[in-house]
């Protein structure tokens, strides 16, 4: 089935609301109950909204030259309660302000069309960030949760006021085909962050926003560990792109767990970090089984970062006896031209990362003064065949531990 927007008196000039029209296509499409679902066509105009929730059946399909664009009157934006697993807004205490497309406890959702554009106008809430005043944690552009079955293609996401594409709770979820744009300087902008979610894959996209391109989450601290929902089962490949912070990113926030996850064919420029595995004392949760692969990097401050000591606390009952567990990362196939620092790997004293293999690693300096190439602490692997020669705590090629599948 096919409804359009404008049956519902959507009007795509840029100037007239179209909150309304949104609300009364999906609760239509809520209850028409087609067997094969509907989809709601969005043609080409823009059409300004309010933040709006989606329903399961459906297909939010934007034509050719259609924007749905965020308003920027955030005086009557939805607050919505915290998630159990962050026990707070991530940015300030109590709740936090609906993402600008939502939807919650849905299935079969597909956000596409014939790249169409989704326009957060996120400088406002950019602003309220820099200067303090933001009451409530900024939303996300769009976020799903407690959802399955989702699948977003096709689609240009611009100027997220926050996070880009957050499936939270989620299982089932495809994201392929999309452009994920913010400007370089814009706060938190990450541009997609399966966070306790299982099962997703990211590909053939390209991302250049204001922090990282993807990083996988799982909660935070001491209601993370509580909530204890991994994240899992993720591949992402095939992603293009640029961020003044990681390309590829595990945490800070990993409480619930992070295992099995796939990164390859990824192209980085103009870049903070190519591989960021971050954590910090209090988190609790494991990481384990992260494989990043065929990388390409060039004019990056540092190639590999793991961290222990990374990301802020959401309060001050996280228990200082909570160590994250890391184990088990391989990093392979990795080249890299203009890398400023080839290596800065740290773990946490009294739970040293172990399992690092780096195979096939190959970092080339800039010209003229630089760091040094690899500082570590705390860890435990091995590497082969890595250029500049790597920190002594990866020097030995362990014949039945971190590396032995590739010697």
């Amino acid at each position: 089935d096919k409804i359009s927007i404008t049956d519902f008196g959507g009007v795509g000039d840029g100037q007239t609301l179209n909150t309304i029209a949104f609300r009364k296509a999906i609760y239509r499409i809520q209850h028409l109950r087609r067997r094969g679902g509907t989809l709601l066509f969005v043609p080409s105009g823009v059409y300004l909204t309010d933040s709006f929730n989606l329903t399961s059946h459906m297909t939010l399909y934007l034509a050719r030259g259609a924007v749905i664009k965020a308003t920027q009157d955030t005086s009557n934006w939805p607050l919505i309660a915290p998630l159990p697993s962050y026990g707070r807004g991530r940015e300030r205490p109590g709740g936090r302000y609906m993402s600008f497309i939502h939807g919650d406890g849905l299935e079969d959702v597909v956000i596409t069309g014939e790249n169409g554009t989704i326009d957060g106008q996120g400088d406002i809430w950019w602003n309220m960030w820099r200067q303090r005043t933001l009451q409530f944690t900024r939303p996300s552009l769009v976020e799903f949760v407690n959802s399955r079955g989702i699948v977003i293609s096709n689609v240009i996401f611009r100027n997220s006021p926050f996070w880009n594409i957050h499936p939270v709770y989620c299982s089932d979820v495809v994201i392929r085909y999309v452009t994920i744009l913010a400007p370089p300087d814009s706060p938190n902008t990450d541009g997609i962050d399966p966070d306790s979610s299982s099962n997703v894959c990211i590909e053939d996209s390209f991302i250049s926003t204001g922090d990282d391109l993807v990083a996988v989450k799982s909660g935070w601290d001491e209601y993370g560990i509580a909530y204890g929902r991994p994240s899992s089962y993720i591949t992402v490949r095939r992603v293009t792109g640029s961020t003044p912070f990681a390309g590829v990113a595990v945490g800070s926030e990993t409480s619930g767990g992070v295992e099995n996850v796939l990164a390859e064919n990824i192209n980085l420029y103009n870049s903070g970090v190519g591989v960021h595995i971050k954590t910090n004392i209090g988190r609790g949760g494991v990481i384990k089984n992260i494989t990043v692969s065929e990388l390409f990097m060039e004019n990056v401050r540092t190639g590999i970062k793991v961290a222990g000591d990374t990301g802020d606390h959401p309060d001050n009952n996280f228990n200082p006896n909570a160590l994250p567990y890391v184990k088990d990362l391989t990093l392979k196939n990795i080249w890299g031209v203009n890398v400023q620092r080839a290596g800065w790997m740290h773990g946490i004293e009294n739970a040293t990362f172990t399992g690092i293999c780096l195979s096939n690693v190959t970092l080339q300096g800039t010209t003229g003064p630089r760091p040094p190439s690899w500082n570590c602490n705390a860890i435990r692997g091995a590497a082969i065949e890595v250029s500049p020669r790597p920190c002594a705590e990866l020097t030995s090629v362990e014949q039945s531990g971190s590396c032995a599948s590739h010697s």
